[in-house]
């Protein structure tokens, strides 16, 4: 049996809530508790940056895929497992979502909006069965889940939309849900 590799995308920033950095730390161990490999953007910065030295410390293997531009503004982290260079942003998201089993989405911003969406539309679109999850720290994702219930109830999508996306509270929410789709 391979191993199973988890998504986790967040932001390169720290935000200014310690409870976000916490909820990284312990995604990133837990990660190695269950024998999962952390898939992310690979920078040593932000959230990213914490969630993959807590998974290393703790012995995960550790997947990164930074596209070249980003390699000095989020201080590419070069201790990686893997450590994967492209050329784009799209292609760094592709082999991200290639190399993992399931989805989890921290607090971030725009790039973390973008890579949520774009794996939300590929399960409306029927492109894949992975989990999602939108660990929603300190109820940072609230206005997110108000917006996307908007959009439904003004018709732009079925209420469907909802059922791709399993909104956690924290981590440690997150890895017992994981445990359940990864098992």
């Amino acid at each position: 049996m391979s191993t199973k590799s988890v998504c986790v995308y967040c932001g390169s920033r720290a935000g200014v809530d310690p409870a976000y950095a916490a909820d990284a730390q312990n995604i990133g161990s837990a990660l190695a508790e269950n024998g999962w490999r952390l898939v992310y953007g690979a920078g040593d910065v932000g959230l990213m940056g914490t969630v993959a030295r807590a998974a290393q410390d703790a012995g995960a293997e550790t997947f990164g895929v930074i596209p070249q531009h980003l390699v000095d503004w989020e201080v590419g982290k070069t201790d990686l497992t893997t450590y994967i260079v492209t050329e784009t942003m799209h292609e760094r998201k592709k082999v991200m979502f290639m190399n993992c089993d399931a989805v989890v989405v921290m607090p971030g911003g725009a790039g973390s909006l973008d890579e949520l969406f774009e794996v939300v539309t590929w399960r409306q679109l029927g492109l894949h069965e992975k989990p999602i999850y939108l660990l929603n720290t300190k109820d940072y994702w609230d206005p997110l889940i108000l917006l996307i219930k908007h959009v439904i109830t003004q018709g732009f999508a079925d209420a469907s939309l909802l059922d791709y996306i399993t909104v956690v509270p924290d981590a440690a929410a997150t890895t017992l849900a994981l445990r359940d789709a990864l098992s």
